[in-house]
């Protein structure tokens, strides 16, 4: 029932966020005196709706989004509707650039404020990342002492001692070099494991280890107290499931990482502090999503072939079927701080996807609108007549290009979304 009602609560917040973009296109078009005509949540057949003025507001069939109506996009829509003398000089392309900038510009803005208000309120008051515990995590090659090689670290009467515990390591000595090699002050990831994954020392410490011949004894070097000394642990082989659901066997020595107990792994900001904190990880999280679009072309055959049966990459893009999946599973897992880091996350997408310079998405238009005026001024500079307005007919087959690319995208997302989706917790 909780996964379900996290999916419900995703989605809505999904919804929200469409439809307060729209609001913002039409808040703006009224400042600026545009006329607009309609706001609906949703498409398809109208449910609900009333007029205020000149706008009708309502609720549409289909929850999968919503739609706002500026009377004159272009000059073209213009010529098709028939307008009185006083509304022609309302319409949206006969307004100065600026605001036609502003306008189209103000849906991604909403979700740039969206996102922003969310991290600022999670680390504010709920919950952030602890830098302290961070760098603990990274640089850390202190070891926790494990009794014995059982996977659930569950031991039980009559269960054979780790290979540490009889070599006499204990719960907070620092690993140094493993069989010569050198892991204390280097980052690596893990082997076969997501790019995802934060570098570390203690990574270096788990590579070094299950590259181990097992059974034949290792020289160790750690750190207890300031003092250095060598211990030679023999490992043994344990059978472990991988990132592609294959059994692998690797070597173990039966360590964890440690971390002090005394860091906290989360931290609260403050209102006043949280403002820097949010800035900080939404520079973090714009790194991210730059790196994750440049890749996205690359990801596609992963994309089509976990379709078919393979193992579903988790750096696969999601739908948002996908990703309200993913908000059921943090809802019925408890973990309320990823949810919303999530829907942050897909908010400062949205915005920035929305002002791609492509046709039909918002960044398009303005992309087109400074064009004009550049085309406009290099005219006259030249003492040519000026060119005009960009005739839209003739861009049709790139917006529809773009369009097929987009809700091909969309189908295959939703598709492997639905057969073999990301799961989390498992």
């Amino acid at each position: 029932m909780a996964y379900v009602i996290g999916v419900i609560l995703f989605a809505l917040g999904i919804l929200v966020s469409v439809s307060l973009h729209e609001a913002g296109h039409m808040g703006t078009a009224k400042l600026f005196g545009m006329r607009v005509t309609r706001f609906f949540v949703g498409f398809g057949p109208t449910l609900w709706s009333f007029r205020k003025g000149e706008t009708e507001y309502g609720v549409k069939g289909i929850p999968l989004g919503g739609f706002v109506k500026i009377t004159g996009m272009t000059e073209q829509d213009e010529a098709d509707e028939n307008l009185s003398e006083a509304d022609k000089k309302r319409v949206f392309w006969k307004k100065p650039l600026w605001q036609r900038t502003v306008v189209l510009a103000a849906g991604s803005v909403v979700h740039f404020i969206l996102g922003f208000l969310i991290l600022w309120i999670l680390v504010s008051f709920v919950a952030a990342p602890n830098p302290a515990y961070a760098h603990e995590q990274v640089s850390s090659t202190q070891v926790t002492a494990l009794e014995c090689l059982d996977p659930t670290g569950e031991c039980e009467p009559g269960d054979e001692p780790s290979p540490a515990v009889v070599a006499g390591i204990q719960t907070g000595d620092a690993i140094v070099s493993v069989n010569g090699v050198e892991v204390a002050g280097r980052e690596c990831t893990v082997d076969g494991a997501s790019s995802r994954q934060t570098p570390s020392a203690w990574a270096c410490v788990v590579n070094e280890i299950r590259a181990l011949p097992a059974d034949q004894p290792a020289d160790f070097v750690i750190e207890r107290d300031g003092n250095r000394m060598n211990l030679e642990l023999t490992p043994r082989t344990v059978t472990l499931t991988g990132s592609d659901g294959k059994a692998v066997e690797v070597a173990q020595v039966g360590i964890g990482q440690y971390v002090d107990p005394a860091i906290s792994p989360s931290i609260t900001h403050g209102a006043v502090d949280g403002v820097g904190a949010a800035a900080d990880l939404t520079g973090q999280m714009a790194v991210l999503m730059g790196e994750a679009i440049l890749r996205l072309p690359e990801k596609v055959p992963a994309l089509w072939n976990s379709i078919w049966g393979d193992v579903r990459d988790e750096e696969t893009p999601v739908s948002v079927v996908g990703a309200s999946r993913l908000g059921g599973e943090m809802v019925e897992n408890e973990a309320w701080v990823a949810f919303f880091m999530l829907l942050a996350t897909l908010n400062y997408f949205v915005g920035v996807f929305n002002l791609l310079p492509l046709l039909p998405m918002d960044g398009g238009h303005i992309a087109i609108a400074w064009f004009e005026r550049l085309r406009t001024w290099w005219a006259l500079k030249r003492s040519k007549p000026d060119p005009g307005r960009v005739d839209y007919m003739k861009l049709l087959p790139l917006t529809y290009t773009v369009l097929v690319v987009m809700v091909g995208f969309t189908l295959l997302t939703v598709t492997a979304d639905i057969v073999n989706p990301i799961t989390l917790f498992k």
